[in-house]
């Protein structure tokens, strides 16, 4: 356990192997200090700035293909292509497996 020391502006160094567990870097964020039974509880939050998010969600959204079975077939040849379609995830997920 490390000593840390309160420096002017109340200022705080967290330790090196801290900041490398939880992947902590100069300009990242902490939720506000919480008072717990033992002590202080400090957690990293994550920030995303608005634009990127919103971009991030309209890629995504982009991505999403209907896969749904044509309305146009009975519900016999909807079930078959269902069918197709499970055993060709079971194949390419065999596939994958070392």
């Amino acid at each position: 356990m490390a000593l840390l020391k309160l420096r002017h502006k109340a200022q705080i160094t967290l330790p090196a192997d801290l900041r490398r567990r939880f992947h902590l870097k100069e300009g990242d964020y902490l939720d506000e200090a919480e008072a717990v039974e033992n002590g202080i509880l400090l957690k990293p939050v994550s920030v995303v700035e608005r634009e990127h998010a919103w971009r991030e969600i309209r890629e995504a959204m982009a991505a999403v293909q209907d896969t749904a079975p044509d309305a146009g077939q009975s519900p016999q040849e909807q079930e078959e292509e269902i069918a197709r379609w499970v055993k060709e995830s079971h194949l390419e997920h065999a596939q994958r497996r070392p």
